[in-house]
């Protein structure tokens, strides 16, 4: 019998405890359990270490008790394994999807909300599913995900449609706003997003401080915000990622080596 390895992350104790209780009920599910972001990525790092990976993820929509959703509008840095801190559960799970690509999430959530179910699925879930659905639901959805079906309760489907398309629009004027960019502002713009202040952009692309506070205005006003989160929030819907810093750090080590 091929057994189906199952890793709940759910800080609310006695539910995690009890779910898992159920799942382990099945004769084919083998079930975890883990309380954080942090301790999931352990047990992920673990079962990876020891060849037995995890096929599912049932995350909590609120994790760490938010319901965040930054992932969108911003880089995301999850703790190392070896770390603890708040990891909501919508960027846990595009953390999953980024280091453990094979493993597939299912977002259980208090109350249905096609906002937050549409970011899940931009985040990588293959599901999102009510808490309080039937144990047997649950299980069509866990079996479901492992064929690569996406598992969304009817009633949000109208909702969460509506948000793809309403993102995917925003995504293209973005990236049409980012396209009118200069080579040397898109750089800048690399910069804004990996956290960087106006003095470390400069000694990164070696300007002056003013030229480099110039191509920051530019920037802003070409995107049309007024604030350098705001530029961040744009860059990250068209897809701009940071500017690889530690790449800067092996390059500068090696010269001084």
């Amino acid at each position: 019998m091929v057994r189906i390895r199952v890793l709940v992350v759910d800080d609310h104790r006695i539910f995690a405890e009890s779910l898992a209780a159920a799942l382990a009920a099945e004769p084919d599910v083998d079930v975890s359990a883990a309380g954080s972001g942090p301790a999931a990525l352990r047990c992920l790092e673990r079962a990876a270490a020891e060849s037995r990976r995890f096929d599912v993820m049932l995350i909590d929509a609120d994790l760490g008790g938010s319901s965040t959703t930054g992932l969108v509008a911003r880089a995301v840095h999850l703790p190392e394994p070896g770390e603890e801190g708040l990891v909501d559960g919508i960027s846990l799970v595009a953390g999953v999807r980024s280091g453990w690509s094979s493993v597939r999430t299912v977002v259980l959530a208090e109350k249905d909300d096609p906002r937050r179910a549409a970011l899940a699925l931009q985040a990588g879930a293959s599901g999102w599913v009510a808490k309080d659905c039937s144990l047997q639901r649950l299980l069509a959805v866990i079996r479901g995900v492992l064929r690569d079906e996406t598992h969304l309760p009817p009633a949000l489907l109208t909702g969460v449609l509506r948000e793809l398309t309403a993102a995917r629009k925003h995504r293209t004027e973005s990236e049409r706003l980012v396209e009118s960019l200069t080579p040397r502002e898109r750089e800048v713009l690399r910069c804004m997003v990996a956290g960087l202040g106006r003095k470390a952009v400069a000694e990164r692309l070696f300007l002056s401080p003013h030229t480099v506070r110039t191509h920051m205005q530019n920037v802003l006003g070409k995107l049309g915000v007024h604030s350098t989160l705001a530029a961040v929030a744009l860059a990250r819907r068209a897809g701009v990622g940071p500017a690889d810093l530690a790449g800067d750090i092996v390059e500068r080590g090696g010269q001084l080596a």
